[in-house]
């Protein structure tokens, strides 16, 4: 059975100062030394994530809320092992599919069959799973001839129906979405929104974030509402929903 828990997880990005890595300055410290003496770097972090707490079990549809820079994708990505967390710890049972940046690591100079075999290679299959399943990948993108041709020779709809096709050929335990995004003209739209729908009915545990209501009413039974890096809410999604919109009115 699939579960997701974290333990009082933080993470902070580092930010240096950029003048202390100027080439001007860099020079003058290494020449004159006797003048001044070379600065070195101004280290701030900003908290991304503070002391998040939460415990997902089979069957949650979790829908993650908040305004823009509340944390939303920050936390998606610790989830998916993306962002290493700088404080507390996550326990996961389950396979972990990350259904966002679909695009994220295709070769360019590969093949569309290449870059079928090394995505899914990424994702966790082995390499006898791949065989078996690699044409019903490629059916599914509709790319026909194109598969033998590099990526780079693509138009951007066609990279993202490569990508899309094989990354949701894997029937994930804890599904991981930022925003319910669909691309490609409208025939694969409609046989994408099939798949995607698939994908959340079958998943044990679906953590979706998006900005639309209707959405979230519709695919979760649970939320956590996010603002500034903490956990303002969570339980029912009602419930984190009119807490938010409380938030927005204010």
């Amino acid at each position: 059975m699939a579960s997701l828990t974290l333990q009082n997880v933080s993470v902070d990005f580092p930010v240096y100062h950029g003048a202390s890595f100027s080439l001007k300055k860099t020079m003058l410290g290494q020449l004159s030394r006797w003048v001044r003496r070379a600065e070195t770097p101004q280290r701030r972090s900003i908290l991304a994530l503070q002391n998040i707490t939460v415990a997902f079990e089979h069957g949650d549809r979790i829908a993650l809320v908040g305004p823009n820079g509340a944390g939303k994708s920050t936390l998606l990505r610790v989830m998916a092992g993306v962002y290493e967390p700088t404080g507390g710890h996550i326990d996961i049972a389950g396979h972990v599919s990350p259904l966002f940046d679909v695009t994220l690591g295709i070769d360019l100079e590969s093949t569309g069959f290449e870059n079928i075999y090394l995505r899914a290679l990424y994702l966790g299959l082995k390499p006898k799973e791949i065989r078996e399943k690699i044409d019903e990948i490629a059916d599914f993108s509709e790319l026909g001839d194109f598969l033998n041709m590099p990526v780079r020779t693509y138009s951007t709809g066609m990279a993202y129906r490569l990508a899309f096709a094989v990354t949701t050929f894997l029937r994930p335990d804890i599904l991981l979405m930022d925003e319910w995004v669909l691309s490609g003209d409208a025939a694969f739209q409609e046989k994408a929104s099939a798949r995607l729908k698939e994908l959340v009915t079958i998943s044990g545990i679906l953590v979706l974030a998006s900005h639309s209501d209707d959405i979230l009413r519709r695919w979760c039974n649970k939320g956590v509402f996010l603002l500034g890096g903490k956990v303002q809410a969570c339980g029912p999604i009602d419930m984190v929903l009119e807490a938010y919109q409380a938030y927005q009115q204010k």
